[in-house]
């Protein structure tokens, strides 16, 4: 018997793109489980979702004290009742067609499996550049730590067993970079199982409607992911930026003094 899957999508104002995912999932997938994690989207993707009448697909409207793209990913792995759960973006840079590699290698046994990006190029060459230098950065970090690196560090789409990560998910929420957009690295970083992970090859594409929300917190909060010296650096990147570190980590600064 087949295992049962729920795709995790995190959204924010992604009206132009989520009923295309969602009708495009349906289509190819018709047993898996769609799950929308939205962060109080005031462009109408909401109330789209809820209009397809699709009993297996859900738009999960989360605290708006909360809001994160980290946050949207864990909450919706750990509220996903099915075998296994994969995220991806609703931009669909990250292709339909590889769904069915992940599931497959899920029911392979595997505990997690990593879509590895052909080329980052897509992204523009100043981009792919920075994210292959940073990768490298903190998979340095990783094995000095003696934790599980992968082929695609900063992969967005990966699949993984529920039963596996659910508790690691409850025990460390306070400590992940809720905010962040490296979950699959947050979930090496406190992981403590030894895992079976597998690998699938795909094309990262471009964007297909709307604007990316990428913006310069999103380096500095990789960096902060990076136990003591990467929140050294990400000191030094919210200088360059001119972006408040405290403001960012407000925590930080009630601790220090």
């Amino acid at each position: 018997m087949s295992g049962t899957m729920t795709v995790v999508i995190p959204t924010y104002n992604e009206s132009k793109n989520v009923v295309n995912m969602a009708k495009a999932i349906r289509e190819a997938y018709p047993d898996f489980k769609v799950l929308f994690m939205d962060d109080n989207s005031t462009d109408g993707t909401i109330e789209l979702v809820r209009e397809l009448n699709d009993p297996l697909t859900t738009i999960y409207v989360r605290d708006p004290a909360k809001r994160g793209l980290g946050a949207s990913v864990l909450e919706g792995f750990a509220i996903a009742d099915t075998d296994y759960a994969m995220c991806m973006d609703c931009d669909f840079q990250h292709p339909i067609s590889s769904l069915k590699d992940l599931f497959g290698k899920m029911e392979e046994d595997a505990d997690l499996c990593v879509g590895v990006r052909t080329s980052r190029m897509s992204m523009g060459f100043k981009r792919a550049m920075g994210s292959e230098v940073v990768e490298a950065f903190c998979k340095l970090f990783f094995i000095v730590h003696r934790k599980y690196t992968t082929k695609d560090m900063m992969s967005g789409l990966f699949a993984l067993r529920c039963d596996t990560f659910r508790d690691e998910i409850r025990d460390n929420w306070d400590s992940f970079e809720l905010k962040g957009w490296k979950v699959l690295m947050d979930l090496m970083k406190f992981n403590e199982k030894t895992l079976k992970i597998s690998y699938i090859r795909y094309d990262f594409g471009t964007r297909a409607e709307g604007e990316s929300h990428l913006n310069p917190k999103v380096p500095i909060m990789t960096f902060h992911q990076l136990w003591g010296f990467g929140k050294f650096l990400a000191k030094f990147f919210c200088k360059v930026y001119h972006v408040d570190y405290y403001e960012m980590y407000p925590w930080e600064k009630k601790s220090k003094s």
